[in-house]
């Protein structure tokens, strides 16, 4: 049976159609038409199958945005195959072969752990946490050796540029960047029109596809960039003769994060960091002293000395009985804790490849936006990216400030030994 599916290809899309690379990486400029060439190559390769229970996934940022953004796509291109059938509650679209596409969102990640894929599409993927991919899609590429292609538009120097990069370079990959200037696609004068209206860093970023534009809402947005600038995101050794200082961020619902941290002279280093979700603090702990690090000080968030209700105990009793002394921090207004961070961004060298992921979180951590304003609330918007930067206050605030013509000043605040 012969069906033809109504979509007609633009050429660039052709070449990922047509691409026998495994991998696969768009850098598009807005209105490319990313996602409707991605759709139809999980509905082609869905189609053509020859597993009856071929599962195929397309990720989004969030769920409520692979429901906007993807869903009426997949359902307008695969209605026109008889016998299909879509689950609205699940997004999920079944055809009569056996096959399935579900579109999924990047804010539940461990929701997927566990799936089997025989390919999947990053949409936006510089909004998606930068593990994702390693630690849950790639082994569930794994049985059958599946593909997946990421898309997107820059937003900074996040995963997404450390992901192009390595494209760049990799002979297994396909790799392509599309700009409004070069594809053809956007008429010239509604490119005029765009410069016009939007600021240059704006529409680099959206149209020519600049990874060198700061995100608008970004709190250490000028930061990143001037660290980046001064190569002070680089490879940054461990020096084995001096303490290492860890600084936890506790969360909620079992998610933590740890900062490992060394001072050599004025400049702060952060050589390493670890993240991780549905593990109790004695899985980190255990993570900490796998290390090869000297440690002097751990730090710890207020309230880990509060009593949980169900046990009747703290934390900080907990981590000393699995051989952590916290030393406490007092509790400091958020905005404070931020202004504390960006007072001391210019005397810190971060590890790329360690601290890939807080540089990814950091690098997007911004104001929650204000829909019925049209501005940028003065907090900021509690995401993935909120482990990372609440780390990184609580360090902050740990040590003293060396203040320079460069740094800001800022009252060093007090901790409490427990």
């Amino acid at each position: 049976m012969k069906i033809t599916i109504p979509y007609k290809p633009r050429g660039w899309a052709k070449e990922i159609h047509e691409s026998d690379k495994r991998w696969k990486l768009i850098v598009a400029h807005r209105r490319a038409g990313k996602t409707v060439a991605c759709i139809n190559h999980l509905i082609r390769e869905a189609l053509t199958t020859k597993d009856e229970d071929a599962r195929y996934a397309y990720i989004a940022p969030t769920y409520k945005q692979a429901k906007t953004v993807a869903w009426d796509i997949l359902k307008k291109y695969a209605s026109v195959v008889p016998h299909t059938k879509f689950n609205e509650a699940e997004l999920r679209c079944d055809f009569p072969n056996g096959s399935r596409i579900t579109l999924l969102g990047s804010d539940n990640p461990d929701s997927q752990r566990g799936i089997a894929l025989w390919g999947c599409i990053f949409d936006e993927y510089s909004q998606q946490p930068s593990n994702i991919f390693t630690e849950i899609i790639r082994p569930a590429l794994s049985d059958h050796e599946g593909w997946a292609i990421w898309i997107g538009t820059p937003k900074g120097k996040n995963s997404f540029y450390q992901l192009y990069k390595k494209a760049q370079m990799d002979k297994r990959w396909f790799c392509k960047m599309l700009k409004a200037s070069d594809s053809g696609i956007l008429p010239p004068g509604e490119l005029e029109d765009a410069k016009i209206e939007m600021t240059e860093d704006e529409y680099n970023q959206e149209y020519e596809c600049s990874f060198e534009s700061s995100l608008k809402g970004a709190y250490y947005a000028d930061e990143i960039a001037r660290a980046y600038k001064e190569n002070r995101i680089t490879t940054v050794p461990h020096e084995a003769a001096l303490p290492v200082t860890t600084v936890w961020d506790l969360g909620i619902s079992d998610s933590m994060s740890v900062g490992f941290f060394q001072r050599v002279g004025k400049e702060r280093r952060m050589i390493d960091y670890y993240e991780d979700t549905g593990q109790g603090l004695d899985h980190f702990i255990r993570y900490v002293y796998s290390k090869p690090y000297i440690y002097d000080v751990h730090y710890a968030p207020h309230d880990i000395a509060v009593r949980e209700l169900t046990t009747g105990r703290t934390r900080l009793e907990l981590a000393a009985e699995l051989g952590i002394d916290f030393t406490v921090l007092d509790k400091l207004a958020l905005m404070d804790g931020i202004n504390a961070g960006r007072a001391i961004f210019n005397q810190m060298w971060f590890d790329e490849e360690r601290c890939q992921e807080f540089i990814n979180a950091i690098s997007q951590y911004t104001k929650e936006w204000d829909d019925k304003n049209g501005c940028f609330k003065d907090r900021p918007k509690h995401d993935w990216t909120s482990h990372a930067a609440d780390m990184f206050r609580y360090y902050a605030i740990s040590e003293p400030v060396e203040t320079g013509k460069d740094e800001d000043n800022f009252e060093q605040l007090h901790t409490t030994e427990f």
